[in-house]
């Protein structure tokens, strides 16, 4: 099938490759403006774009995708289906309506549950022990469409968000080649969602990292993996920024108000939450680079009862 791809970040990149090197031929891809990052604020372009950049195919990047000029564009294309996953905006029906075989999208959980922006940091926070991805036929909701196949991915204990995107984008590849296969052949059985089943994946931002001591430490824990590497968790430190990387369990029983320094000896740095203490294994100090806490400790002073805010 002649298929156009839209996509935006690192996971849409490897179902793109898988795409590329099946049978099928993609005509085109669709993915976000450059943006700038980093401290020069120089623009970079999305994953997606440099893959197929370099493969030779056509990449489009519309400010609004709804105007009738995109759209008339993505006609142009003339593709049998659209593939998109992870693109980061919303399509009309128009759009929706555009090929034979309609569009379908591949999301990074077993729907329903986890609809919207964020499913992979939202089931490690939530302490979820499966996700997975749903390959769909995308209608105008916000991920609702029926479901056309799912595979399910164990969450590791010590999975980050990171990890976590590595096993779906590899998971969804597969699912994707599995589903255009099976389009094309007619032999694909929709099933509708059950609505009441549904959650809801909130977009992320920087104030959710701010670190709560006053809940458990398992929480906190999560939150941690969840949130790296973007947008990260943080408290403060003698009214500077501490970037908390990397945390640990334990068994120790907090001795203190939660947020204050539990102890600090030996290499070690362990900080009270409501439960228990939390070891701290890397970190990055307010205009620093990241590092294990035994080093931060050679640089800065930490004592027990300190608080952290």
């Amino acid at each position: 099938m002649k298929v156009l791809f839209m996509g935006t970040p690192e996971i849409a990149a490897t179902i793109l490759d898988a795409i590329i090197n099946s049978e099928h031929e993609v005509v085109g891809v669709v993915t976000q403006e450059d943006k700038p990052k980093g401290r020069g604020k120089n623009l970079c372009a999305p994953p997606v774009k440099e893959l197929a950049l370099s493969h030779g195919i056509e990449v489009f990047q519309p400010h609004i995708i709804k105007e009738e000029s995109a759209i008339q564009r993505l006609r142009d294309f003339n593709a049998d289906i659209f593939v998109v996953a992870a693109y980061g905006k919303i399509l009309s029906k128009e759009i929706l309506d555009i090929p034979k075989y309609g569009c379908i999208n591949a999301h990074a959980s077993l729907l329903p549950k986890y609809r919207g922006a964020a499913p992979i940091q939202w089931a490690i926070i939530d302490g979820e022990k499966l996700t997975g991805v749903t390959i769909m036929q995308m209608d105008e909701g916000l991920d609702t469409g029926d479901m056309l196949f799912k595979d399910a991915v164990e969450i590791a204990d010590d999975d980050t968000a990171d990890t976590l995107y590595d096993k779906l984008s590899v998971c969804g590849a597969n699912l994707i080649l599995e589903a255009l296969k099976r389009i094309e052949s007619g032999d694909i059985h929709p099933i509708k969602q059950d609505d009441s089943q549904a959650t809801y994946a909130k977009m992320l931002d920087k104030t959710l990292g701010r670190i709560n001591f006053n809940k458990p430490a398992v929480e906190i824990e999560r939150l941690v993996r969840g949130l790296n590497s973007w947008p990260g968790t943080y408290t403060y430190i003698n009214d500077k920024s501490l970037k908390i990387w990397k945390c640990a369990l334990t068994d120790i029983r907090s001795n203190g108000e939660p947020g204050t320094i539990h102890s600090a000896d030996n290499g070690r740095l362990f900080v009270n939450t409501l439960d228990n203490a939390l070891e701290l294994l890397e970190v990055q100090l307010e205009g620093k680079k990241r590092m294990d806490v035994k080093s931060f400790m050679l640089g800065y002073k930490v004592e027990a009862g300190l608080k952290l805010l």
